[in-house]
């Protein structure tokens, strides 16, 4: 275990480091609250609710879900989670703690001047990759995930909320938020569609929030922590060493065109 989070310390201050110098001379910041439990300046439940119902509505190349979404702050203690449907029976119910996974784990490797989405991820964390164990490093804290009266969930007041609920997920559907000062303040994590689909649904509700003001990851100027698709992108590359399978349906490639497509980070 030792070997591989030296091997991951490596790689990560490798991309910051070679890559990205221009980026990381730049002064960026990062916000820790005086409390841990301090969402002050994240979006609110019903601003998460209104951009993520608005970015389902889309299409986003998946099967048409609906979805759960989750914030954290730069602690990792979540700060909302809502859905999309009608009541919280209306999307996988496994998903609500896959989102508030996939968030914690934009939160958790991503700094204030290098995003990594958990899109970017998948590659690096396959037998052989340059992450392989990460997903094991970090186990959800199952007394939170699970933590009742299921009737709250994606609500205001959903038992998650306040807590750290840990986990690392690596599939698409994680994003980093930077706010309009480029201040890394937590991170939005959805679920409920193919991983590819969560991806651009993440994407356009952390646009629509304001809360991409990226200041650089793995991927081009203007889509830095975009997801990079195997058979698209160029071998060798940084942006294949970060990559991610085509979330194809029937065979069919209905995906990669819209990522491609999305809103620039500002």
């Amino acid at each position: 275990m030792t070997i591989r989070k030296t091997c991951a310390i490596r790689v990560l201050t490798c991309i910051a480091g070679a890559t990205l110098v221009g980026t990381l001379m730049l002064p960026r910041s990062v916000v820790f609250a005086a409390s841990e439990n301090d969402c002050r300046r994240l979006p609110s439940h019903a601003d998460l609710k209104a951009a993520l119902t608005a970015a389902r509505q889309a299409s986003n190349g998946g099967f048409n879900l609906d979805m759960w979404g989750s914030i954290v702050n730069r602690d990792g203690v979540v700060c909302a989670v809502a859905f999309t449907g009608a009541d919280r029976g209306s999307e996988w119910p496994g998903s609500r703690v896959i989102s508030a996974q996939k968030a914690n784990t934009a939160n958790s490797f991503s700094l204030p001047g290098l995003a990594l989405s958990t899109a970017n991820l998948w590659s690096a964390v396959q037998p052989g990759g340059s992450l392989f164990g990460l997903q094991e490093s970090n186990p959800v804290n199952t007394a939170a995930a699970y933590q009742g009266p299921s009737a709250k969930f994606g609500t205001a007041t959903d038992p998650l909320v306040g807590a750290k609920i840990g986990g690392v997920n690596v599939f698409g559907g994680g994003l980093a938020m930077y706010n309009a000062s480029h201040v890394l303040v937590g991170a939005i994590g959805v679920s409920g569609d193919t991983s590819c689909a969560d991806h651009n649904i993440a994407w356009r509700t952390r646009h629509t929030l304001e809360m991409d003001f990226v200041p650089g990851g793995v991927g081009p100027a203007t889509h830095p922590d975009n997801i990079n698709y195997q058979g698209l992108v160029i071998v060798p590359s940084l942006a294949a060493d970060f990559s991610h399978p085509i979330c194809a349906i029937a065979g069919v490639d209905g995906v990669s065109a819209i990522s491609a497509a999305l809103p620039p980070t500002q």
